[in-house]
């Protein structure tokens, strides 16, 4: 199942979301992720959706694809919608048990937290899926770029970053890889109390771990030979271009958030 996972992914394509400069998509995802937040009745989060969903057909990859690779994040949602539809005691009691008591606002309250989820992964997600991790890179490097003024490592960050998201959907294979070697060998991750899946989770952690130092010291040991050096002085194949159609998304996204403080109750 680890596998489905699709964050981290990128899928090529021609689509208007694919040639958007990769400033302006980390620039709409950067208000996008702040206006979610705005969102506090079904009216703006039904206007959020409508939204990641033109995004998503504009973007032309597959909605199979992407609802395959969003399964295994619906257990995360619905727990917290769990969480947060017993924890929070507001409005009138649905239902009691003793002294365990449910209420309305409370579940009103984890549906929202539970689609402000939903709704920031499939965005990150659209924005990896839809742009080359080489274009991610350059993106944040070109945005964090005034930080260089105070010594702050701009290109390694961005390198950082956008290697550790390339890498997810290899560490979620070797994962399940050495779930099934163990599995195999009489190791159960479903069954059980807590302290036992506790247990069972530290032999899979410890071949994790040293599969993820040895692949990281391949890649630098790869870039080495090859006589990478990054920072001041690299040149690039493609440059990035800031276009109208960039500018418009950008637009869009602010107007979103105008209409979404308009609307809020």
């Amino acid at each position: 199942m680890l596998q489905n996972i699709i964050i981290g992914q990128y899928v090529s394509g021609d689509s208007v979301i694919h040639n958007l400069d990769a400033r302006s998509k980390l620039t709409a995802i950067f208000f996008f992720v702040i206006i979610v937040f705005l969102a506090n009745n079904w009216l703006t989060y039904a206007l959020l959706f409508i939204t990641v969903l033109i995004a998503i057909y504009s973007s032309r990859v597959s909605p199979r694809y992407i609802y395959k690779g969003m399964k295994p994040i619906f257990f995360l949602v619905i727990l917290m919608f769990i969480l947060h539809g017993l924890m929070t005691k507001e409005g009138e009691i649905l239902f009691s048990i003793g002294w365990f008591e449910v209420y309305l606002g409370g579940i009103i309250q984890g549906l929202f937290i539970a689609l402000r989820l939903l709704l920031l992964i499939m965005m990150t997600t659209l924005l990896t899926l839809t742009t080359a991790p080489i274009q991610l890179t350059d993106g944040l490097e070109n945005i964090f770029g005034p930080l260089r003024k105070i010594n702050v490592p701009v290109h390694e960050l961005a390198l950082m970053m956008s290697i550790s998201l390339r890498f997810i959907p290899t560490l979620l294979q070797e994962t399940e890889k050495i779930m099934k070697a163990q599995m195999a060998r009489g190791v159960d991750f479903t069954g059980g109390s807590i302290s036992n899946r506790v247990k069972a989770i530290i032999p899979l952690l410890v071949p994790l771990f040293m599969q993820s130092f040895r692949r990281a010291e391949d890649l630098a040991i790869a870039m080495e030979a090859r006589g990478y050096r990054g920072g001041e002085g690299r040149t690039r194949l493609r440059e990035l271009e800031w276009t109208m159609k960039d500018s418009v998304a950008v637009a869009i996204v602010i107007v979103l958030g105008f209409m979404l403080f308009m609307l809020r109750s």
